[in-house]
């Protein structure tokens, strides 16, 4: 079954290691057949990777955009060993990423990547000092 893909005026596209830029216009097209892509809202740059959970997600996404992820499987191992050591509370973010890594469902693991994102951001707006 086809997926069908709408992208804004001038929004990224990653498909198979393409990165494709829409035009001044919203165009609709047609994916017909198994590939890998990341829509721009999906996408986190290293530059914009400022913390240890973002950098991971950049990790994941390299591994679920690569032909022979084994590499970037190495250095993923590195970062979570050194963020469980620094956030122990990342446990099960953590093992739900390599759950689905060891499943082959890079996809989901990057999913469970945004929702550790998600909690890191949460929990540094709890631990914030308060706005004076």
């Amino acid at each position: 079954m086809p997926l069908k893909i709408v992208l804004k005026p001038f929004e990224r596209l990653i498909i198979n290691g393409a990165a494709i830029r829409n035009g001044e216009r919203t165009s609709s097209f047609l994916i017909e057949n198994t590939c890998r892509f990341l829509r721009e809202s999906e996408i986190i740059s290293e530059s914009e990777a400022d913390t240890a959970c973002k950098r991971l997600c950049v990790t994941l996404q390299l591994i679920y955009l690569a032909d022979k992820p084994a590499e970037a499987e190495d250095l993923l191992i590195r970062q979570a060993t050194e963020l469980l050591a620094a956030m122990p509370t990342s446990a099960p973010y953590l093992l739900a990423i390599q759950d689905e890594i060891a499943a082959g469902r890079y996809h989901r693991a990057l999913k469970c990547g945004r929702d550790l994102v998600a909690w890191e951001t949460s929990l540094r707006e709890r631990l914030a000092p308060p706005a004076a």
